[in-house]
């Protein structure tokens, strides 16, 4: 009878194989977090890079969209490694770790995009165009929204995060564009913005984050507004392209 009580009812094995459990998604935890330091670093410096367009006049932005593909193609190759062991492992279980880069890393590409990077070969540069999820995963080498296979991929909530990012960075170069005395950017970013503005009504979004984000578009669609209502006072820009 005491060696009955003594021995206990829980065998100390299931919380040995816990532990052991725990061990091992720490240590993949840790080597996903390696990657993206990695991944982080080059960010900044796409986004550093990037951030000169607004002190560079239109005319001479080709070395600085050169020189962010290039930091761009840095972080394709990280999100490589990301992916060969992430894609290991079930997607959702570890997405939150590297949700954050990888919009980044999207924001990155489209503002690119927009300044008139990522052309066709031979197409030259396209200044003020939108890059689909379809492009934006062609450039990151990634899946898009996958739906039949559990495998890492790029998210519809994580290009329209960097869609708002964009609109909010277009915002800041509708003003520094003005500093600059370019005064027809900030009616190409208006139209830009409204349409993007009016392609975020169409949707019925659920991520409650992302619906909260798309609130703030009309904020930021409005200070683009004001700049070129500002210059029309001003006979800055011809009247019939001016208007609000």
């Amino acid at each position: 009878m005491a060696d009955q009580k003594t021995s206990g009812m829980v065998d100390p094995a299931v919380f040995e194989h816990l532990q052991t459990k725990i061990d091992e998604d720490a240590k993949v935890r840790e080597e996903i977090k390696d990657i993206l330091q990695t991944l982080e670093r080059q960010g900044r410096n796409a986004q550093s890079i990037l951030s000169r367009a607004h002190s560079t006049p239109s005319a001479q932005l080709a070395p600085i969209i050169e020189a962010a593909e290039k930091a761009i193609k840095d972080e394709v190759d990280t999100i490589y490694d990301l992916s060969e062991v992430a894609s290991i492992y079930p997607y959702y279980k570890y997405n939150g770790l590297w949700t954050r880069d990888i919009q980044n890393a999207c924001f990155a590409i489209v503002l690119c995009g927009w300044l008139g990077g990522f052309g066709a070969e031979g197409s030259g540069s396209q200044h003020g165009r939108l890059l689909t999820i379809e492009e934006v995963g062609q450039i990151l080498n990634v899946p898009v929204n996958l739906k039949e296979r559990d495998a890492f991929h790029l998210t519809i909530e994580e290009y329209l995060q960097s869609l708002i990012t964009l609109i909010e960075e277009l915002a800041r170069l509708t003003v520094n564009s003005v500093t600059l005395g370019d005064y027809q950017r900030p009616l190409q970013i208006s139209q830009f913005v409204k349409d993007l503005h009016a392609g975020f009504q169409i949707l019925n979004l659920k991520n409650d984050s992302l619906r909260r984000r798309s609130d703030s578009i009309k904020y930021n669609v409005k200070k683009v507004e004001d700049v070129v209502y500002d210059l029309s006072l001003r006979n800055l820009v011809p009247k019939d392209n001016g208007g609000t």
